[in-house]
């Protein structure tokens, strides 16, 4: 029995049903590039909010900043800021919401948010709607951030971050109320939906197809397992839920 291809084999084909809608995103959210993580540290520039745009699959909002050097650069909206509002990007900036520092010059205690993992990379952590990291230390080898996980992390002085909460905060608590609306969500980035589970599948159209439970495979495959094979849990360590380690 030859079956049909699941739902891996068809993601890996490349079709339209599983293309993210890229063609309507506005622009990566990061900060500009042509100001080097030393000069950032070193000097200051003003800036000016010009609009606000919404970016599909992106649930906080974008700003159109506009510096005085003539850069520009769409990044994370703080919650509090204003269209024509004037901001600082710099070392030297005043800790106020909407300015971008340094991560090395920021106090510790400051709640911040669209901080970059390594100088110069545009901005990584905390930029989902809501979220935001708290500066714990300053220390040699860097300085120490809360993460919205409630890990702490080191990252490097001349990371930039800015100053506040990502805008959007409480969207995850409205509800989608029709199944269209969480459809156009996920087709924006790049998901499908709805999706099947493979137990409720017949035997055929997938590996744990079939409603006799006593043919229930196990849930594990190998990293080199073919696509038609390769489901459920790739290479784990272990099953079930985890346990905490005694310390």
């Amino acid at each position: 029995m030859t079956g049909k291809r699941i739902r891996v084999q068809r993601r890996g084909r490349g079709g339209p049903t599983f293309r993210a809608s890229t063609h309507k995103r506005v622009a990566p959210a990061q900060y500009p590039l042509s100001v080097t993580a030393k000069e950032c540290f070193e000097t200051t520039i003003q800036g000016t909010i010009e609009k606000f745009v919404h970016d599909s699959g992106r649930g906080a909002p974008l700003a159109l900043v506009r510096f005085e050097n003539g850069e520009k650069c769409y990044t994370v909206v703080p919650e509090g800021v204003f269209v024509g509002q004037q901001i600082e990007h710099g070392g030297n900036a005043s800790i106020e919401v909407g300015n971008i520092l340094s991560i090395g010059k920021i106090p510790e205690g400051t709640m911040v948010f669209n901080i970059e993992l390594r100088p110069g990379d545009g901005g990584k952590i905390a930029k989902s709607s809501g979220t935001y990291a708290t500066v714990v230390g300053h220390t040699a080898q860097g300085s120490i951030i809360k993460l919205p996980s409630g890990k702490t992390k080191y990252v490097n002085d001349y990371c930039r971050a800015t100053i506040g909460v990502a805008s959007g905060a409480g969207r995850t608590e409205k509800p989608f109320l029709k199944a269209g609306a969480k459809f156009h969500l996920l087709k924006a980035r790049g998901h499908k939906y709805p999706r099947t589970r493979g137990r409720a599948m017949v035997a055929a159209a997938h590996p744990y197809g079939s409603s006799k439970r006593s043919a229930r495979k196990v849930t594990t495959t190998s990293h080199g397992a073919p696509p038609g094979q390769k489901v459920g849990l790739i290479a784990a360590r272990g099953t079930g839920r985890r346990k905490k380690r005694k310390t």
